[in-house]
């Protein structure tokens, strides 16, 4: 019998924002529910982001902001999966996001945006019901 291959996720924390627990409380989630988890750290560029995905062969993305950058980091690292061929993976956010934005991004291709104060369960329910239909 084979083994099903775990869901591999990275999160990361562009810009220049520096609070990195609640991500941190995110991956233990992921992990204890039984995805392989890349957390690439603070202060990374939407390239970074997107080379490391490319690197890690990973089927989903998590960013966190709470700089207010959202606007500007999203549609750029959206921009660079297009260019490297990985518009296909899943791409949600979470942080200190308005709800005019959230739909914006959604209509870019983020899949679901998680506010602070999000319940894991969700977050985990989300992800694996997206991901386990591929």
């Amino acid at each position: 019998m084979q083994e099903k291959r775990k869901i591999r996720i990275l999160l990361a924390k562009p810009g220049l924002d520096g609070h990195d627990r609640g991500i941190k409380v995110v991956a233990r989630a992921l992990r204890d529910a039984g995805m392989e988890v890349i957390y690439s750290g603070l202060h990374q560029t939407p390239e970074q982001i997107v080379n490391t995905a490319l690197q890690e062969g990973v089927d989903g993305i998590g960013l966190s902001i709470l700089s207010g950058a959202h606007n500007t980091i999203f549609p750029k690292m959206m921009a660079l999966l297009k260019e490297k061929g990985l518009s296909d993976l899943l791409v949600f956010g979470g942080g200190t996001i308005p709800p005019k934005d959230r739909e914006r991004l959604k209509t870019m291709g983020v899949g679901e945006i998680f506010t602070s104060g999000t319940d894991t369960r969700d977050i985990v329910n989300y992800i694996k019901g997206v991901l386990e239909k591929v």
